[in-house]
This record gives C-alpha cells, sequence and structure tokens, in this order.
C-alpha cells in the first residue's frame, strides 16, 4: 500500500430502514415507523469520511424517491458517489427492524428484487475501485445475481490494484435460502480477504461452536490474513496477526441503540489503517487503532439510528480522553482506599499491643 491514496471504497447495499416509534414492541404491534438511512456497507464509509478519511461507496438504488435520498445522504457526508448506480425498474431496498420486548431483533425485509441485487459488473466504476487502499463488502451481495458476479468481480480489479481487501459477512440470515447455503457462499470468498471482522455470533454460525476460545476462532484464520476481529459487544474485540495476538477491552457506556455500532468500528479501524498501514504489523499500534475504533463504537451506540450517530475523529478523542481520565481517578480512589485500610488495620494492632 506504500504510496497509495488513503480512499476506503465500499460496495454493497444500501436501504431504508423502518423503524418502530415505540422500542419493545413486534413488528406486528408496532403503533408507526420512521424511515432510517442504513445498509453495513454504507455505514461504513460514513464512518470513515465523518473520521475525515476519503470514502466512496459502490452499489445500485432504485431510480425513486429513496434512492435519490440515500445518494444525497452519501453526498451530505463527503462520500464520494461517483459508484452509485440507478435502477429505473427495481425499487430501492426496504427493511423493517424493531428490537423486542426478549432483546432479540426482528426483520422483515422487502427485496424481490430490489435494486441492489441487480449490480452487473459492466456497471461498476472500475476506475474508482482502482484507487482504493482498502476495498471492504459485506455477504449480503452474494445472495443473487447479477450482484454476486459484480461482487466477485469488483474483488478481482481491487486485489489487482492492490488494494487490501476488507470482509464483514454482516450476517442476516432472514435474507438467505437456507443456514447451508448463507455459511457456504459466506466462506467461498473467504481465503481472498485481507481483514475480516465477524461478531461473537457470527464466529458461532460460522463455526457451529458456542465459543470465543482461541482455538475456535482459529478455524476461521488463514495464512494469506493479515487481521481477523472477533468483536464481543460492550466486553471489545480480540484480535489475531500473523505474528501476535491479543484482545483490547471495550468503552463503557450507556448503550441507547447498538444499530451501526460494529459499522462505526470498522470504519474507525480502517480509517487508522490506511493512516498508518505498518500497525498490521506491529501491536501496539494496532491495539491503539482498535481502541480508537472501540470508542467510535461505543459513541454510536450512545445514540438512536447508525448514520446520525456516526462520530468525528474530535468526538472520538474527547471521550477516549474523558474515559482515560476517570481510569487514573478510579485507579487513585482505589489507592487511597487501600492506604486507608491499610492505616485501619496499623491502627487496630496497636491498640490491641497497647
Amino acid at each position: 500500500m506504500a504510496g497509495r491514496s488513503e480512499l476506503v471504497v465500499s460496495f454493497g447495499e444500501m436501504l431504508i430502514d423502518f423503524v418502530p416509534t415505540v422500542a419493545g414492541v413486534s413488528l406486528a404491534e408496532a403503533p408507526a415507523f420512521v424511515k432510517a438511512p442504513g445498509g453495513a456497507p454504507a455505514n461504513v464509509a460514513i464512518a470513515v469520511a465523518r473520521l475525515g478519511g476519503g470514502a466512496a461507496f459502490v452499489g445500485k438504488l432504485g431510480d425513486d424517491e429513496f434512492g435519490r435520498m440515500l445518494a444525497a445522504i452519501l453526498r451530505d457526508n463527503g462520500v464520494d458517489d461517483g459508484g452509485v448506480v440507478f435502477d429505473a425498474g427495481a425499487r430501492t431496498a426496504l427493511a423493517f427492524v424493531t428490537l423486542r420486548a426478549d432483546g432479540e431483533r426482528e426483520f422483515m425485509f422487502y427485496r424481490n428484487p430490489s435494486a441492489d441485487m441487480l449490480l452487473t459488473h459492466a456497471e461498476l466504476n472500475v476506475e474508482l475501485i482502482k484507487r482504493a487502499a482498502v476495498f471492504h463488502y459485506g455477504s449480503i451481495s452474494l445472495i443473487a445475481e447479477p450482484c454476486r458476479s459484480a461482487h466477485l468481480r469488483a474483488m478481482e480489479i481491487a486485489k489487482e490494484a492492490g488494494a487490501l481487501l476488507s470482509y464483514d459477512p454482516n450476517l442476516r440470515e432472514a435474507l438467505w435460502p437456507s443456514r447451508e447455503e448463507a455459511r457456504t457462499k459466506i466462506l467461498s470468498i473467504w481465503d481472498q480477504a485481507d481483514i475480516v471482522k465477524v461478531s461473537e455470533v457470527e464466529l458461532e454460525f460460522l463455526t457451529g461452536i458456542d465459543s470465543v476460545e482461541d482455538d475456535v476462532v482459529m478455524k476461521l484464520w488463514r495464512p494469506t490474513m493479515k487481521l481477523l476481529l472477533v468483536t464481543l459487544g460492550d466486553q471489545g474485540c480480540k484480535y489475531y496477526a500473523r505474528d501476535f495476538r491479543g484482545a483490547v477491552p471495550s468503552y463503557k457506556v450507556q448503550q441507547v441503540d447498538t444499530t451501526g455500532a460494529g459499522d462505526a468500528f470498522v470504519g474507525a479501524l480502517l480509517r487508522r489503517i490506511v493512516q498508518d498501514p505498518s500497525s498490521l504489523q506491529d501491536q501496539k499500534k494496532l491495539e491503539e487503532a482498535i481502541k480508537f475504533a472501540n470508542a467510535c463504537g461505543a459513541i454510536t451506540a450512545t445514540k438512536k439510528g447508525a448514520i446520525p450517530s456516526l462520530p468525528t475523529e474530535v468526538e472520538v478523542l474527547k471521550l477516549m480522553e474523558m474515559l482515560e481520565a476517570w481510569k487514573y481517578c478510579d485507579a487513585v480512589m482505589l489507592l487511597v482506599r487501600d492506604i486507608q485500610c491499610s492505616l485501619i488495620a496499623i491502627s487496630i494492632v496497636l491498640v490491641a499491643e497497647i
């Protein structure tokens, strides 16, 4: 990547999420919905741009009001939309999503087919993809043709041009014909990625083992990888590089809505990696980059909605400084408490001797 730009190009879906106005109810029980822009690859692109980085999005939208609105949101957030094409015969994808009272997320998708599924390799902005320092994608674009072939071709173009390939499967079981097909197709491009991020749930789905121990995670490791990450929500993140591995704790915040927190994490990490590619070989630098990414994810979880919650670099650094200061204060308080306990113990001994 030496001498290349710092451009992160995201490929895949962008859609409209409809979220209930009342929390903790099923979709059927929701009295009304509000629209929110979504789609993991687009969220990552906007996350990078919010942090001051160069970002672009490649994908297909419907030539409708929602599609035009989403393209405008990309531009308004500083993302290059030169890779966006419009389909006059298909609608922009919609998703209805809610967090039920039992804590489970419920999805209902309208993609039969939606415009994003109809992107062809001939519609790819090849010159934009060739400029990427990092080419980022998920797995939803692998579900159906012609988008699957476009996805594979875009990966080839980016790899041949020298980009790092970044893969976040972003599993949505409801969109796949079966669990078996989802697992097979998600893993079909596994060996080609340089950077892979999976959640704890995706780790179990892909390995069939309910554990985050190293021996389980390493079932997903490939010799061609530079970095494998497992995000653990408010428990932080485990990372695996070629010569070292470790874990970075999360920043504790009051969570309001975790939608987009994982995308914020990915965008922030990719932003730091393109700024200093040597962090993939330097454990200290990598841990600092992951701390930064954890802070981005934490901030996003404190507000409603994905894109509106994505932070700027100033906001992230302020949070990190504030929480580090709190840690220092906690350490001082613990030291004071230990000293007080020691003095009390000495007093008791002295009294007993008298």
